[in-house]
């Protein structure tokens, strides 16, 4: 037999243009039905949708419309693991509209819950930038991830506030969501989506000829405060500009919203970090940055945070409510 001799640096070449072509054939035999233009936008970089969290949100979508109770071109998914605040006042991209039909897909910003801390007893609250605690109990204001349908919205009057030399009137929208599985409570709970922004140091101010004035002619009037930025009570909110596109396409036409993790995923990567593996090997996702903010996640279920939060308030009653004291100009 005839040995040829073969330039170590051409060989190396070689593996490696076999090992490539190997990659990249496995790469485009490997079956997907995500469409060219949306598999642009998946990736784990900012603006960028993860492959895990578009394949369910796809999914939970497709399940609804071929159940027929979605018929909107429309779709939504959030990626809770995800930033939410870059610094600098810059917000992380992490809520989803997705609408495949116009070959249209937007990341925005989205708040996360904010839970509780009951002082020495438990304590399940998050920080601005990343959460790390999640659950679906009473009262927690968790983010519980899952599968939800949006349902009716309702907008209310808030109060006035002052821009410039005129008083406004603060109308706030709210989206219900129903969920499933463990997120099955979320009407319950009073779980939707609304505009991150509220009105803050209410007074009453005279104004009988208000048609929101009540039976002694006040109306509330406060500080519009935008917390796009902050958190939530473990409502789904967006900046007020992010609002007005997003509320339109759901009214009176529901659609669906896949938010992750659920609690499947927060107990896999929680069980990686214990063993000391990489989530790749392991197969699970996590936003790495926040990953390495928070340490570990937790998922509070509601089976076992909702006792402590009842003995909590049984041991610790609210103050009795205080009238709204009168604007003083």
């Amino acid at each position: 037999m005839r040995l040829i001799s073969v330039p170590l640096g051409a060989a190396v070449l070689f593996v490696l243009a076999a090992l490539t072509a190997s990659v990249g054939s496995f790469a485009a035999l490997r079956p997907s039905n995500i469409p060219d233009w949306l598999q642009r936008h998946v990736g784990d970089n900012e603006g960028q949708i993860s492959q895990v969290v578009l394949e369910r949100a796809r999914a939970l979508y497709q399940k609804k419309v071929s159940e027929g109770s979605v018929s909107n071109p429309c779709y939504f998914a959030m990626d809770a693991t995800r930033p939410g605040d870059l610094g600098n006042s810059v917000l992380g991209q992490r809520y989803y509209i997705i609408c495949e039909a116009k070959q249209l897909f937007r990341a925005v910003s989205s708040g996360h819950g904010g839970g509780r801390n009951l002082k020495g007893v438990a304590d399940f609250s998050n920080g601005r930038r990343c959460a790390k605690n999640f659950g679906n109990a009473m009262d927690s204001e968790l983010t519980a991830g899952g599968a939800y349908m949006t349902a009716e919205t309702k907008t209310s009057f808030k109060g006035y506030y002052r821009v410039g030399a005129q008083n406004a009137v603060f109308m706030r929208t709210f989206i219900q969501f129903d969920g499933e599985g463990e997120a099955a409570n979320a009407r319950q709970r009073v779980i939707g989506g609304h505009p991150a922004a509220l009105l803050r140091g209410m007074c009453l101010r005279k104004d009988p000829n208000s048609s929101y004035a009540d039976h002694d002619g006040f109306v509330p009037f406060g500080k519009l405060v935008n917390y796009a930025g902050g958190r939530s009570n473990g409502c789904t909110s967006w900046s007020p500009a992010d609002a007005e596109q997003i509320i339109p396409l759901v009214k009176n036409n529901p659609t669906t919203l896949y938010i992750y993790p659920e609690s499947r995923d927060i107990a896999a990567v929680a069980r990686a970090k214990a063993a000391g593996q990489a989530l790749s090997a392991a197969g699970v996702y996590w936003n790495a940055s926040c990953l390495k903010e928070i340490g570990s996640p937790k998922f509070w279920p509601k089976k076992t945070l909702e006792p402590i939060i009842a003995l909590y308030k049984k041991d610790h009653p609210a103050p009795p409510p205080q009238p709204v004291p009168i604007c003083k100009n």
